[in-house]
């Protein structure tokens, strides 16, 4: 679950809060575990809900403030996402802005739908499209950049 801390915060010692969190939370939780779908996937979901609670106590999550981010960038659909290997790639979402990281993480590797990430995050699924159609964006550039060095 750490790697999960990692990717939703982008800090090491953060995650490892969010981590011991999670943990107390799963441990006081376990009696509600029913069987129903797998364990890693009810573990996964608290883990998810402690690191989105830790971003909205710190303001993280305010959307507005990372739409000038993506300003000027323009996506490069040529850009092979398979230039790249797993731990960069993982390295590279860990610095994307909170909003776009946040939602990024929710949808493209927890599977969460735009109406499910904008119920829990209190935004519109325009608004969770629009940071996810950034985040992209953002991290076609990043990886741009890389092969260009």
């Amino acid at each position: 679950m750490f790697p999960l801390c990692i990717r939703y915060v982008g800090d090491r010692s953060l995650a490892e809060d969010i981590l011991q969190d999670g943990f107390i939370t799963l441990f006081t939780r376990l009696d509600s575990y029913k069987g129903d779908g797998s364990f890693e996937g009810w573990a996964r979901k608290i883990f998810v809900t402690t690191a989105l609670m830790s971003l909205r106590k710190k303001d993280a999550l305010k959307m507005s403030d990372e739409l000038d981010v993506a300003k000027g960038m323009k996506a490069d659909m040529t850009t092979q996402i398979q230039s790249i290997g797993y731990k960069e790639l993982m390295a590279l979402i860990t610095t994307l802005p909170p909003g776009f990281r946040t939602v990024f993480n929710m949808y493209a590797i927890e599977g969460f739908s735009h109406k499910e990430i904008g119920e829990m995050l209190g935004i519109s699924e325009t608004t969770s499209r629009t940071q996810l159609s950034r985040a992209r964006i953002w991290l076609q550039n990043k990886i741009k950049e890389r092969e260009d060095v």
